[in-house]
């Protein structure tokens, strides 16, 4: 059977499928071909890749030593149960730990992010007999029951149709939305959301919460940055009340903000780390729950009620090998660091040029634009979880000139594959400052 051509694969996607946080029936690019920051549609149009698809692809499209692993272990074995060891799985599970550090022993491996925080929550819970899970209003940690539970944004509300128990939200900080400055005022934001924080854990009975669980930076919702001292006050509350700290790193792990995890960047050391994306350059689902010392020692003594078919799936983890030697062979988090200066630099540009653009936040590759009506209030472009038409013109418009990014709220996320080169992001940002010109004179 011959392959379809680009308007029959729109039109079948259109008629025959269910699309993630959208009504059916709107057309998509049918991509042809994607190699390192860019895709190409059945026309030869060409886009860049400016959010690593769901900030995902951090090693790039069509990357050859990690297709080639893929390849290799389909060939060897693709697929043994859990319940027996191959060498991908084990090889795999003592990286990770290593990568997490010496306070770290075991790995419980997922599908998913949203399936890593799942089974991290429902661990805590076996772990300290408690019920409740505290979680951040601006989050997002999956679509599972439970990740959805958890998840503080908007995408949470079907969950709650009758959905799960024992989820308490907290307001976690947003600077710049909360009215301070950055690097001024964050001794001041810190201890108001702490103090906050702890009264809500008092009222809600200290004995009664099993863990805290946060992005170590909030990705999906804009890339807040946490106010100096803030995570670790968050650790010094979970110590002072017994409970467990996950942190989730699905997006900001695997050297996407520069180190191996995002709480690297802070003086402290979770309990739990949740992962997924970044681990296989999203070439095959894989994700999974890196554990300490204390809670590996209950589960030899306690029965692990948490199981998967694919868990530790062998090809998966095979391409997990892959991706981990990759970082380090080639030097990724440096390189990072490197590209950071080029992006936090156009960015910073771009919030003394543009009326549109309030604040700017970036971390490694790792990066939003918070959009404004007006600069001296702060007024958001557009209005938490109602519709709008703004953020989707103004992607786009970035798309029409062959920029692919994301958004949320009243956010402009630019997260490109890690890859990226210097020439490539000095060749396409240009397109956001056009972009941010248009906005300036039609939008606000």
């Amino acid at each position: 059977m011959g392959k379809l051509s680009g308007t029959e694969i729109k039109e079948l996607h259109r008629d025959y499928i269910l699309q993630s946080w959208s009504v059916a029936g709107k057309d998509a690019i049918p991509v042809a071909k994607a190699e390192g920051i860019f895709l190409y549609d059945y026309d030869d149009n060409k886009y860049a890749d400016m959010s690593s698809q769901l900030v995902c692809t951090n090693l790039g499209h069509g990357n050859k030593e990690i297709i080639e692993a893929l390849k290799e272990q389909a060939d060897w074995m693709p697929f043994m149960a859990p319940s027996y060891a191959t060498d991908a799985k084990s090889r795999l599970a003592k990286k990770l730990v290593d990568l997490a550090g010496p306070s770290f022993r075991r790995v419980f491996f997922t599908n998913s992010g949203a399936e890593s925080n799942e089974n991290a929550i429902k661990m805590a819970r076996m772990v300290t007999g408690r019920t409740k899970i505290f979680s951040c209003y601006r989050s997002y940690h999956g679509a599972t029951l439970g990740a959805s539970n958890a998840s503080g944004d908007a995408r949470r509300f079907a969950a709650e149709l009758g959905g799960a128990n024992g989820f308490v939200k907290f307001m976690n900080p947003h600077m710049y939305q909360d009215g301070y400055t950055r690097g001024v005022d964050d001794a001041e934001c810190t201890e108001k959301a702490l103090k906050a924080l702890e009264q809500q854990i008092r009222y809600e009975g200290p004995n009664q919460i099993a863990a805290v669980l946060m992005e170590s930076i909030v990705g999906a919702n804009g890339v807040i940055l946490p106010p100096e001292g803030y995570m670790e006050g968050i650790r010094t509350l979970c110590d002072k009340y017994g409970i467990l700290l996950i942190m989730d790193e699905v997006m900001a792990g695997f050297y996407r903000t520069g180190p191996t995890f995002g709480w690297q960047h802070f003086d402290l050391v979770p309990d739990m780390i949740t992962f997924a994306k970044g681990v296989t350059n999203a070439y095959v689902p894989l994700g999974g729950v890196i554990v300490n010392e204390t809670i590996s020692e209950y589960f030899e003594e306690n029965v692990l009620q948490c199981g998967l078919t694919y868990s530790g799936h062998t090809l998966a983890c095979a391409v997990g090998n892959a991706c981990v030697d990759y970082y380090e062979k080639h030097q990724i988090g440096a390189h990072v660091l490197e590209m950071e200066a080029i992006l936090k630099g156009f960015m910073e540009e771009m919030v003394e040029k543009h009326p549109s653009v309030g604040e700017a936040r970036c971390i490694g590759l790792f990066s939003a634009f918070e959009m404004v009506k007006d600069k001296e209030t702060r007024e958001t472009l557009t209005t938490y979880n109602e519709p709008n038409t703004a953020m989707p013109a103004i992607l786009g418009k970035l798309k029409e000139k062959g920029f692919l990014a994301f958004s949320r709220d009243n956010y402009v996320s630019i997260c490109p594959p890690l890859t990226i080169r210097k020439e490539e992001l000095e060749e396409y940002l240009p397109i956001v400052d056009e972009v941010f010109t248009w906005v300036d004179e039609t939008l606000i």
